[in-house]
């Protein structure tokens, strides 16, 4: 755990406790590290859950397929983000989704209970802990609407332009990298990938954007 602790500075989750108590907090959430190679399950859709994670480092995406098994990227989870922390506190019954590594990953568990209800050492972190996880997940909910409303766009032009402009304004500028290849953008705008593709071309042409893989200019 110590090989990561600049990481762990800068979860969101530990926001407004000093350094030196990380260590003991982790000890008193039971907290436990495991590593993963890429491509492995994590979670898988229709287990129950208690614990969520955190990207030591690495990256995992939560996903969903559909009874066709067609898959759509929901998020994508980077180094230093939680995941899962909805399902685990929430008592899901079913997991909705399945979270997969993308790459070889170190990946932190804590159980949502130990970090809900005070400890018998009576120590005063868990509140401070309460009132981060709420933030996090009030962003997360903030980034869901985002989602939505690309997905909603009844066109695939629609859905692009939309997203990329999200983009640029995140970014604060016209030129920008995207953290998706070209089947990982499909999957999230839920479009099909060669016709995805072929309206990158026509937008191209269009003299709206310039592109080479997730590089992306709005002109």
């Amino acid at each position: 755990m110590k090989n990561y602790f600049d990481v762990l500075k800068t979860v969101k989750l530990f926001n407004g406790i000093e350094e030196e108590n990380i260590q003991p907090l982790l000890s008193c959430l039971c907290a436990k590290s495991i590593r993963f190679e890429k491509g492995q399950t994590v979670f898988s859709s229709g287990e129950s859950i208690e614990q969520f994670g955190v990207v030591l480092s690495g990256q995992v995406q939560v996903v969903q397929d559909d009874y066709y098994g067609k898959r759509s990227i929901l998020a994508k989870i980077d180094t230093g983000s939680l995941f899962g922390e909805s399902f685990a506190c929430a008592e899901t019954k079913t997991l909705p989704v399945s979270v997969i590594t993308t790459t070889e990953s170190e990946l932190l568990f804590i159980d949502c209970h130990r970090l809900a209800v005070p400890c018998a050492k009576a120590c005063g972190f868990h509140s401070k802990l309460i009132q981060n996880m709420l933030s996090i997940v009030s962003m997360k909910n903030i980034l869901l609407t985002q989602k939505i409303e690309y997905t909603s766009k009844h066109t695939t032009r629609e859905k692009l332009l939309a997203y990329l402009s999200a983009e640029a304004k995140n970014g604060g500028s016209g030129r920008f990298c995207i953290p998706f290849n070209r089947q990982e953008l499909a999957d999230y705008l839920s479009v099909d990938r060669s016709a995805m593709s072929a309206e990158l071309s026509r937008l191209r042409n269009d003299g709206l954007l310039n592109f080479h893989k997730n590089q992306f200019e709005l002109l």
